[in-house]
């Protein structure tokens, strides 16, 4: 009975040591392997601080899904900024809007193949209709969209990119 105890605070100190948020991939801290794949958040409440920060940090917030093909074709022009901003105060967040149902079938595998560099998040709260105005007035709940702000400027694109330019634009006309 007291090995089924400890076994049972082992696993309650596990749980609490892990935080919050669920994570796909491998949980490791920041200096030891690889970073997680994505981090999962169930209401848009849980991530909605991600658009409204008020720091010095410009934010990058894509919204895309491995089902989307115009959002699957903009993603190497994220991993582009990411790379020549890398280091900068310029945060670029992917938040997949991908299906409960396709995570382990579409989306890990996608992400394990890509090993993208932005920070992806994995929004499961899929009423658009009740939380997209938080992120955006003129988004209609259509992605790819993208969100670029800093603590003066906000700047939002509702469509996929032509270009990396334009992307590269748009972020240079808000840093």
């Amino acid at each position: 009975m007291q090995k089924l105890w400890h076994i049972c605070f082992f696993l309650v100190g596990l749980t609490l040591l892990s935080g919050c948020q669920s994570t796909g991939g491998t949980e490791a801290a920041e200096d030891e392997g690889p970073k997680p794949l994505y981090t999962t958040y169930e209401t848009f409440d849980e991530i909605a601080p991600i658009f409204n920060k008020q720091t010095d940090t410009t934010y990058v917030i894509n919204f895309w899904a491995t089902w989307c093909k115009p959002c699957v074709e903009e993603l190497p022009y994220f991993e582009q900024l990411h790379e020549k901003y890398q280091g900068e105060k310029v945060k670029i967040i992917l938040v997949s809007l991908d299906f409960p149902n396709q995570i382990e079938t579409k989306l890990i595998p996608f992400l394990e193949e890509r090993q993208l560099g932005p920070e992806i998040a994995l929004l499961l709260d899929d009423d658009i209709n009740s939380w997209g105005d938080q992120v955006d007035p003129q988004w209609g709940g259509a992605i790819p969209i993208t969100l670029v702000y800093d603590a003066e400027k906000r700047s939002f694109h509702g469509t996929q990119f032509a270009s990396y330019e334009e992307l590269e634009s748009m972020v240079e006309g808000v840093l």
